[in-house]
């Protein structure tokens, strides 16, 4: 920093935060320590959609950007060096506008913005559209975290150059998830563990009725449970998962033998208790990558064409059985993967560290802009 500074940066994160989701929670994690690692003195203000929750969460300055006026957002933006908008999938129909509108008042203001491996997509909504073309063309710098927003963003008419990286929770550092954790959720830990993620049906399966939905799943785990003599415990990501995962449970013709994690945990904790794991399938993104990280082989069951990215980084299959409602190529392919699960290890090992590499571009990037301010 030049000597004649005053004052230390004021750097703004933005992004889809407050505990409504773990991946996200992940991400706002990593961005928070990336930003220490760069600048560990500069005052970070992070904009959640629940303050509350991210100031005990995070210890730090925290303002609503949702459900606010103008004049009270122009406050929370007043004296930024830097708005970051911190990754994960905030630029969709439904939540792009919310997000957007911040940045563009940075803009006006006169205050340079990163994204910071954003993801984007489906973009559907006129009024979206055209407002996340106008605010990404002029944003300072940006990367995105697949292929698919590069996609999105493209089918707004954005020409300027994109640059992708990778998801910003890939660099997650995993806590330590005990035994006795593991006592308190009812796990046997002396047998095998299978991980299990599911959601509501959403794009995933837009032609099922939630109890045919509900029911594909209860085979999926009773065939893992039976097949791998395994336990599988369901991983919630957000709390309105835990009430698919007790719907597919009681659909399973041995529920007795499954668990969902039931108490509160961190990304980090989450990413510990993969550890744990012979096995994990899923839908959410955050849950696949976790279990990726630990090395623990997985079956993606895509929802959007972010699961689909992943899988084909990673060298994992991307079946869409759960939209179609066929069991068969679902139960196939689990069984070929269990098979083969010591070479999808050292597989997704390998994948996994190209994937740390390209996220570490997203640091770079973030440095890069930082070291002009000064």
């Amino acid at each position: 920093m030049s000597v004649g500074r005053c004052r230390e940066l004021r750097i703004g994160v933005l992004g889809s935060y407050g505990g409504l989701n773990l991946g996200d929670e992940a991400i706002l994690t990593c961005v928070l320590s990336s930003l220490w690692q760069i600048r560990p003195t500069a005052e970070r203000i992070i904009f959640s959609r629940q303050p509350e929750h991210t100031r005990d969460r995070f210890g730090a300055v925290s303002v609503a950007y949702t459900g606010v006026s103008q004049g009270q957002l122009l406050e929370a933006e007043a004296g930024l060096d830097l708005l970051i908008v911190g990754g994960g999938g905030v630029l969709h129909d439904g939540q792009a506008s919310g997000v957007m509108r911040p940045v563009r008042l940075a803009h006006r203001l006169g205050i340079p913005t990163f994204g910071y491996a954003i993801g984007a997509g489906p973009l559907t909504n006129h009024e979206d559209i055209d407002l996340v073309r106008e605010v990404v063309e002029d944003m300072t710098d940006l990367t995105v975290r697949d292929h698919e927003s590069i996609l999105a963003l493209e089918g707004t008419g954005i020409s300027r150059q994109i640059t992708v990286t990778a998801d910003a929770a890939v660099l997650l550092e995993p806590e330590e998830f005990t035994e006795e954790m593991l006592l308190r959720e009812g796990i046997d830990s002396h047998v095998r563990l299978v991980g299990m993620s599911v959601r509501e049906p959403g794009r995933a399966a837009d032609h099922l009725d939630e109890g045919g939905y509900h029911a594909l799943l209860a085979e999926v785990a009773d065939f893992m449970t039976y097949r791998f003599e395994a336990q599988t415990v369901f991983v919630p990501m957000e709390r309105g998962d835990i009430a698919h995962a007790h719907a597919v449970l009681s659909a399973m013709s041995a529920p007795e033998t499954a668990r969902i994690l039931n108490r509160s945990y961190t990304p980090g904790q989450i990413a510990g208790f993969m550890r744990h794991l012979d096995f994990a399938v899923g839908m959410r993104l955050h849950f696949l990558l976790f279990a990726a990280c630990a090395g623990v082989p997985v079956l993606p069951l895509p929802y959007a064409g972010k699961v689909f990215d992943f899988a084909q980084t990673v060298g994992a299959p991307a079946l869409t059985g759960v939209a179609r409602r066929e069991t068969g190529p679902l139960l196939a392919e689990l069984d070929r993967l269990w098979d083969e699960r010591h070479a999808c290890t050292d597989r997704l090992k390998q994948r996994f560290e190209v994937m740390r590499e390209r996220a570490h571009q997203n640091q770079e990037r973030c440095r890069a802009l930082i070291d002009t301010l000064d």
